[in-house]
């Protein structure tokens, strides 16, 4: 597991825009110089005494002295312009490591990721990491978006799915009607589909509160016991 929770100070070394709505930006870490987290967590980064906005870490902690966050910076409030605004160079204070939206590399259970457009970060983080140390088990993906820009990371994903036989990615795209049409409805029908037996499983769903909740009722009602639903609200 990740060390106990840091005051960090880093500095912008790039900045990247994945889709015309989400961004990236690479932090070097100056203090502490390295940051020991677990694939998945998020940081903190104070905007006032009492306003804050977490960010998912989307690098792993193969490489623990930069770390890239990624964000959808269309909601435009405090949050977004400032990610809009960073640039490198710019000073970068954060709390972190947070959360427990992680993966023990002890669990022998099979896991199954459902990501809601930028839920797919921390997801990302966990299978990159299990790229970089030995995935060591099945594991599928289901992936949601109003559009096919929203599918961030998805040639990155795909380029995954072909060099890792147990490794499934399912992308899937907003239709205009049907379940399809909102993320709630899409990821419970295709996970509805796509998983069968729920013995040995264990469920990490990120996105909004809905679909949590929708995906949730379909994994239980299969069988799988409600606390081997992880699951991280960015909405």
């Amino acid at each position: 597991m990740a060390s106990k929770v840091r005051e960090c100070r880093a500095r912008v070394v790039a900045v990247r825009r994945l889709a015309p709505q989400v961004l990236e930006a690479d932090l070097r870490l100056e203090e502490p110089p390295a940051l020991d987290f677990a694939a998945g967590q998020w940081v903190s980064v104070p905007f006032g005494p009492k306003t804050v906005r977490a960010y998912s870490i989307a690098s792993t902690p193969v490489r623990p002295r930069v770390l890239t966050l990624c964000a959808d910076v269309a909601p435009g409030g405090l949050g977004s312009r400032w990610f809009v605004g960073l640039a490198p160079g710019a000073a970068v204070a954060f709390r972190g490591p947070l959360g427990g939206f992680v993966l023990a590399r002890a669990d022998a259970r099979r896991p199954l990721f459902v990501a809601e457009e930028i839920g797919i970060v921390p997801i990302r983080a966990i299978l990159a990491w299990l790229d970089e140390t030995g995935f060591g088990r099945p594991a599928r993906l289901v992936a949601w978006a109003r559009v096919p820009g929203g599918l961030v990371y998805d040639a990155e994903l795909r380029s995954l799915a072909r060099r890792h036989p147990a490794f499934t990615y399912h992308p899937v795209l907003a239709s205009a009607d049907g379940p399809w049409r909102d993320a709630a409805g899409g990821l419970a029908e295709v996970v509805d589909r796509a998983v069968g037996d729920v013995r040995g499983l264990v469920a990490y769903v990120a996105g909004g509160e809905a679909m949590i909740h929708r995906v949730r009722d379909v994994l239980v009602a299969k069988g799988l016991d409600r606390k081997a639903v992880k699951w991280e609200k960015f909405w």
